[in-house]
């Protein structure tokens, strides 16, 4: 690959969320870190694709041996932001017995019964799994705050609760990358106007986004106390220009590759005497 087509700088710490971070200084239309064009992005992102799902296999692999660790994706984001094209070519590419995917809605009447975080324990990846958080218990300091379907200490009390869930998991094996995915509000509007304009679109569109997207501002508020609150050394948030849908893709993807590649997987050693079996099959 040119060096054009590649990365000239580690979007990691490009992307992470920091102390002193604002969203409204964040370009939506900037591929930070990836100086090429379009077509560039959609050959690293290709290229990216198998060794994702090898080091993704690596990790399924490592569980059979005992190993405990395991990988969360959060996807937090504005409709239309691209959501699920992440899920779709970028975890698309790794082998799906190892994916763990959960579509977080409106809380059930169930669900409604227990604390807000009991919906998410029963959604966790297991060892060896990349999980995939599509909305998130984010949820629960985002429109609930917005709407107000939540008290003012009650929200309050989340944002505790939210770090302190984080810190477990993480102490528990799991590493966690939280990623905001942040489009321009005008490109939202061309988006959601091309779900208007065809029909095979239609369904993706639902009356209520445009009753969110009048609540912009505060929402943008809303995300910067969340990153504020719960941005931290052990699950850092990561901001990440969606305008252009292909960096995006490409951004989360070599996000994960990080998170796996610094776990430093090795394939787990036969419990049998390979030799052996080897003789064995030839014999048989």
């Amino acid at each position: 690959m040119s060096r054009r087509k590649a990365w000239n700088a580690d979007p990691e710490p490009l992307l992470r969320v920091d102390p002193g971070f604002r969203l409204d200084q964040v370009d939506p239309d900037a591929t930070p870190g990836f100086p090429g064009r379009k077509i560039d992005g959609l050959e690293a992102l290709a290229a990216g694709a198998s060794r994702l799902a090898a080091l993704q296999e690596r990790l399924y692999a490592a569980s059979t041996a005992g190993d405990q660790r395991r990988v969360l994706l959060v996807l937090q984001a504005m409709d239309t932001a691209g959501k699920g094209g992440i899920v779709s070519h970028v975890v698309g590419a790794v082998d799906p017995n190892g994916v763990r995917y959960a579509g977080f809605k409106a809380p059930t009447a169930e669900e409604r019964e227990h604390d807000f975080l009991w919906r998410i324990e029963r959604q966790l990846p297991t060892a060896g799994q990349l999980g995939v958080f599509d909305r998130s218990h984010y949820e629960d300091v985002l429109i609930q705050r917005i709407r107000a379907f939540a008290a003012p200490d009650e929200i309050e009390r989340r944002y505790g609760a939210i770090t302190e869930f984080e810190d477990r998991l993480t102490a528990e094996g799991t590493t966690i990358v939280k990623v905001m995915l942040h489009i321009s509000k005008d490109e939202q509007r061309e988006r959601l106007g091309e779900r208007l304009d065809r029909p095979d679109k239609h369904w993706k569109f639902n009356p209520a986004d445009i009753d969110e997207r009048l609540l912009w501002d505060r929402y943008q508020d809303a995300y910067q106390i969340v990153f504020d609150r719960t941005s931290t050394p052990q699950a850092p948030w990561y901001v990440v220009p969606a305008n252009r849908k292909w960096y995006a893709r490409l951004a989360v993807q070599q996000l994960l590759l990080r998170a796996l590649e610094d776990m430093q997987l090795s394939w787990p050693k036969a419990d049998f005497d390979v030799a052996e079996q080897r003789q064995r099959l030839a014999e048989s």
